[in-house]
């Protein structure tokens, strides 16, 4: 099947871009990646009249630490990050995240801001930004604003975006301790959505006590989802083997799964456990020096 008719316009500047978008509101959509948009125009299931395809867009690239963030600009790419060595000790989740993610054609097209504002449950970077703490940089006519990014999931596929913005930044805050972190998911085959996945961080002062947790559930509900019991549980503890038992159970809280062709509520909710019980005592490995990994 073929998408409907459209225009295209390519606008060099965020101005230029924000002009199209507010004398398009209902008409036009936004190109970075298209990955999701492109298959859903051929099907027909969305029909703009009007592509904005921002790629050209200077302002919206690059990756630069910021007053305590890691600014993430819309325009980059998953490979980006996955690539990048320099982020990995201090933001080593990122990369972690960015391998897991299709495979290596969309990687090396795909946006990370693109990906959160599509808004899929099963998404791999609003887990992980979950995990991050991050925050959302969108800008419009009147200015611009950040979201959190606990706020920005509003239901399936909608975000908190209004009328007329588009994301420009990520923003991930800079850890102040020793970042340990992982990402695990579960897939029927290699680039596949994620039957079950989990983003893990925390960081940890001198003595190994966990200062800041981060766990982000993928595919267990309506959004990415917060692990908010089992961060609390984290907090102020050194990852004993009881203490990340104690943990692992209280991951699955927070998710909401049901059954389906990939597997049954019970099954996911088990799955969310092993994961975390596995990164927990990864990372107590690494933190004790039996475990040396990028």
């Amino acid at each position: 099947m073929f998408p409907n008719n459209f225009a295209y316009r390519a606008p060099e500047t965020l101005e230029e871009a924000l002009d199209l978008l507010e004398a398009n509101p209902w008409d036009g959509k936004l190109l970075a990646g298209g990955h999701s948009l492109l298959p859903m125009m051929k099907l027909r299931m969305a029909a703009p009249e009007l592509l904005i395809d921002i790629n050209k867009i200077e302002e919206l690239k690059g990756i630069s630490e910021q007053d305590g963030y890691l600014r993430i600009g819309a325009l980059t790419h998953h490979s980006d990050l996955e690539r990048n060595l320099q982020l990995v000790p201090v933001y080593p989740l990122l990369a972690r995240t960015a391998r897991w993610i299709a495979d290596p054609s969309i990687r090396n097209r795909g946006t990370v801001a693109g990906s959160l504002v599509h808004a899929d449950p099963a998404s791999d970077w609003g887990t992980t930004m979950l995990a991050l703490h991050a925050e959302v940089e969108v800008a419009s006519k009147s200015g611009r604003r950040r979201i959190a990014i606990d706020d920005f999931f509003v239901d399936t596929f909608t975000t908190a975006l209004n009328e007329g913005e588009l994301v420009s930044a990520v923003y991930v805050p800079t850890p102040t301790g020793e970042p340990h972190a992982r990402y695990m998911k579960l897939e029927r085959k290699a680039g596949d959505f994620a039957i079950v996945g989990l983003a893990l961080q925390v960081e940890t002062d001198m003595n190994g006590v966990v200062s800041q947790a981060g766990i982000g559930i993928c595919a267990c509900g309506p959004t990415p989802l917060r692990a908010v019991e089992a961060e609390q549980a984290l907090v102020g503890q050194s990852l004993t083997a009881d203490v990340i038992k104690h943990v692992s159970g209280l991951v699955s809280h927070s998710a909401e799964p049901t059954s389906d062709l990939r597997g049954t509520a019970e099954y996911k909710r088990d799955l969310l456990r092993v994961f975390a019980r596995r990164a927990l005592t990864e990372i107590r490995a690494e933190q004790s020096g039996e475990e040396r990994v990028s």
